[in-house]
């Protein structure tokens, strides 16, 4: 995380501690998978296949749509705007945390390659057969948000079509039951309850620190009442329906 800090000062852009840290998860959970060698061999190819495939979806996805070639995501760029003088000090013990955050959000994966067990349990295979149901909404969201910003004639709207009709945040809903996933399988193993910590740890900064917060202040700040409507209409997190217009809106529409 020290190496990205000094090329994040060369791109000027934070936005790649995002995708150090997907990297670094999914890294560490394969490492893991690899080295410990006593598991059962299906059981570290599955803890290898899921935890892998996620952080190097998202690594990829992350530095496509907000590093490379990008302009600094809103919120970071506030940050540094916020900090003054002292923003590049302050980045940097922001990688270095999410250095720590890093190895704290891939106990799950330590926990589930030390089970002892010879066979699947069933408590495995729901787990498994969740995080796919995961992995591709997270997938679908990503990909419909990505095409919606494609269209230059959605410059400066908010996407409300597919999953995000009917959640503000889908994507950040199935990166949390992907999570939820990971602790159901590695709670199969003696003392897996302690990896439900990161599920708990991942909705709490979701809902309250760094995702939706940050995310919806951005946007009001880009959109105003476009977005403010679409918070009232639509559910923050988990997708469900969606409430009818206010009738100014009905009217100016």
């Amino acid at each position: 995380m020290t190496l990205l800090w000094a090329w994040h000062l060369r791109l000027k852009n934070a936005g790649i501690v995002d995708a150090g840290w997907t990297a670094l998860v999914g890294g560490l959970s394969v490492f893991y998978a690899l080295r410990i060698v006593d598991g059962m061999p299906g059981r570290r190819l599955a803890v290898a296949a899921m935890l892998g495939s996620w952080g190097a979806r998202l690594t990829v996805m992350l530095l496509y749509d907000r590093v490379l070639r990008r302009p600094e995501e809103g919120r970071y760029a506030n940050l540094r705007q916020r900090k003054g003088t002292g923003a590049n000090r302050w980045f940097f013990w922001f990688f270095q945390a999410q250095a720590l955050a890093a190895i704290f959000f891939s106990i799950p994966a330590l926990i589930a390659v030390l089970n002892p067990s010879d066979e699947f349990s069933a408590v495995e295979l729901v787990a498994a057969a969740l995080w796919v149901v995961a992995f591709a909404g997270e997938s679908t969201a990503d990909r419909q948000l990505l095409h919606f910003k494609m269209d230059p004639g959605n410059r400066g709207k908010t996407c409300q079509v597919g999953l995000w009709r009917y959640s503000r945040h889908p994507n950040y809903f199935f990166e949390w039951l992907m999570w939820v996933a990971y602790a159901l399988f590695a709670s199969a193993t003696p003392l897996g309850w302690i990896a439900f910590a990161c599920p708990a740890v991942m909705l709490f900064l979701l809902l309250r620190v760094t995702g939706v917060p940050a995310t919806e202040a951005q946007a009001l700040r880009t959109r105003g009442d476009e977005y403010r409507e679409y918070q009232r209409t639509t559910s923050v997190f988990v997708p469900w329906l969606r409430r009818s217009s206010s009738p100014a809106s009905a009217e100016a529409s």
